[in-house]
């Protein structure tokens, strides 16, 4: 059984290639997520990685590149990868978790894609699913943003429920409270546009399936009005 995951975010300002200007306000959610990779791979060098998405799972073999965010950043999701010379087209979210994979130095990992609408008993079915891999070796890697919608410069509008919606969120990862998550509201998460509901409550889904798991929360913040959550669950 998996006993343990880690919650990071996938915007593409995580690469420094891709931040336009000065790379100061994005230095320390990369610093964190970055960190978080490395310690995760040290003990689980390989992951499975749930996101929103569409599609089939994407599998260890995939190579992609960041050209359509701004720069020719290749990654793969393995060591051994197939071939690096025809990058595949990956979504945002395979191409972070390839990215962390180079830089945590693990060993490979898998996408598992789910719709951003998915009914929340739809994420719970998935994350029971990947609770089943008994490999000592494999941890989840949960990638999903917050609201965007915090200040007048974030991609949304700005919108006053974003803020408690973050706090709430950051609260309920560090508790590592994964009946809590799964009470988020699909319906105001698309409204605040936090992509990252429907991955949360996959981690839901896979701690509900047994025993008890404690939750440390290593950044939570909100730069250029996103709202990022770096966070660690782990089975006791």
């Amino acid at each position: 059984m998996i006993t343990r995951a880690l919650v990071v975010p996938h915007p593409p300002l995580l690469v420094p290639e891709l931040v336009p200007g000065s790379e100061d306000s994005t230095d320390e959610v990369r610093k964190a997520c970055v960190a978080a990779a490395a310690e995760l791979a040290a003990s689980h060098p390989r992951w499975i990685a749930v996101a929103a998405g569409i599609g089939k799972a994407i599998e260890p073999s995939a190579v992609g590149s960041f050209r359509a965010y701004g720069a020719d950043v290749r990654v793969a999701l393995s060591a051994q990868p197939a071939d690096a010379s025809a990058p595949a087209s990956l979504p945002l979210p395979a191409l972070v978790a390839g990215w962390l994979r180079e830089r945590a130095g693990a060993t490979s990992v898998r996408v598992e894609l789910v719709p951003g609408d998915a009914d929340p008993s739809e994420c719970v079915a998935l994350g029971e699913r990947l609770a089943s891999d008994t490999s000592d070796d494999t941890a989840l890697l949960v990638l999903g943003d917050g609201s965007t919608r915090h200040d007048l410069s974030a991609p949304g509008w700005f919108d006053e429920r974003a803020v408690p919606f973050d706090t709430e969120v950051a609260d309920v990862l560090e508790r590592a409270d994964h009946a809590a998550l799964l009470n988020i509201d699909p319906a105001l998460a698309a409204e605040l546009g936090a992509g990252g509901r429907a991955p949360w409550q996959v981690l839901a889904g896979l701690a509900g399936a047994g025993g008890h798991w404690r939750g440390e929360l290593r950044y939570s913040a909100a730069p250029r009005g996103v709202g990022y959550h770096v966070a660690f669950w782990e089975r006791r």
